[in-house]
């Protein structure tokens, strides 16, 4: 059995280009919305200010008088952001190019529409910090990281799931209800699953958490999640970072749990009564599929007596079961 199909060289090459273009790119968009919207001279009566522009309507607050001082900050934040627009016109160009041929060699892909929710993520400072990619959007990532396609495992969803794991509150201010309402001003909290967003294309977003993160997050916040205690497994570990691709050629950040315990978690969920009947079987083919390609392709996440030894009795049992059902694999192991 063949748990995973290596990338050829130009595959690889690809997806290594893919992921300094996309850092170079984001950086500089990071820069840019560091800075101001903008800054303007502005003429009350007869005396002149330097107002900072907060948004497109033209409202802002005065910096003062015009001065040689203020005039030295709105020559320098005006070259500031032209130099920052320049780095991300030519890093985007590049960066498109690479996403270009990352799809005609059918890299692993990424819904289009999770796409600009990522990238906006990202360009806060929210992946790994505060966001988890979780379900089944993660597995392009995880692919990425055992260094091939693997095959055996559903990665088709319409629908997106992040996990909130921030381990202190930031404040009183929400962080992922702004950061949706940018990528797409028509998202709504869905009134009967108040942890659901959908936009008007009826894409769903969901946000899970763990009971040890609930009180991080913003009692402002929307959505709002309902505490899950499987959650805490999508803790454990050593997180994956991968740049992916989405299926409109367009480049996305993925930061995924730890794929061991993602995968007992998958594994473990097939067993539940409560889960939706139509859901486990493919719980169970990617807890499976993904627990192979770790043990044969994944030497950096050992599946060995010590991880064993660190789980809890509820993913022991599955994690077993897999041993006992993959004995080629198992054997095939560093």
């Amino acid at each position: 059995m063949v748990a995973v199909e290596l990338f050829s060289d130009e595959q690889s090459r690809a997806l290594i280009n893919l992921e300094q273009r996309y850092e170079v790119w984001m950086a500089a968009e990071r820069r840019l919305a560091a800075l101001p919207y903008d800054l303007r001279r502005k003429a009350v009566g007869d005396r002149s200010y330097l107002y900072e522009i907060s948004d497109r309507s033209g409202n802002g607050r005065s910096l003062g008088p015009w001065t040689t001082e203020t005039e030295t900050r709105f020559n320098a934040y005006r070259e500031e952001k032209a130099d920052a627009k320049r780095r991300r016109d030519v890093s985007r160009d590049a960066l498109e190019e690479t996403g270009r041929l990352c799809r005609a060699l059918r890299l692993p892909m990424l819904a289009s529409a999770a796409g600009p929710i990522l990238r906006e993520a990202d360009r806060r400072g929210l992946l790994g910090s505060h966001l988890l990619v979780v379900g089944t959007n993660a597995m392009a990532a995880y692919c990425i990281e055992a260094g091939g396609f693997i095959r055996a495992a559903p990665d088709e969803t319409d629908d997106f799931d992040l996990a909130w794991s921030a381990l202190a509150a930031d404040g009183e201010g929400s962080t992922v209800w702004p950061m949706l309402k940018a990528v797409d001003p028509t998202f709504t909290i869905n009134t009967e699953r108040s942890f659901q967003a959908r936009n008007a294309k009826a894409y769903e977003v969901e946000i899970l958490v763990a009971p040890s993160r609930v009180g991080t997050m913003s009692r402002n916040d929307q959505p709002k999640p309902v505490p899950l205690p499987e959650q805490e497994w999508l803790l454990e570990g050593q997180a994956v970072d991968r740049v992916v691709i989405c299926r409109d050629g367009s480049p996305a950040r993925i930061v995924a749990p730890d794929p061991r315990w993602f995968a007992l978690q998958k594994l473990w969920m097939s067993r539940q009564a409560k889960r939706n009947p139509l859901k486990r079987p493919k719980d169970l083919k990617q807890g499976m599929a993904l627990l192979d390609a770790v043990a044969t392709a994944m030497p950096q996440f050992p599946l060995d007596e010590a991880f064993e030894g660190t789980l809890p009795a509820e993913l022991a049992a599955p994690y077993r079961d897999w041993r006992s059902r993959r004995p080629d694999v198992v054997r095939a192991q560093w």
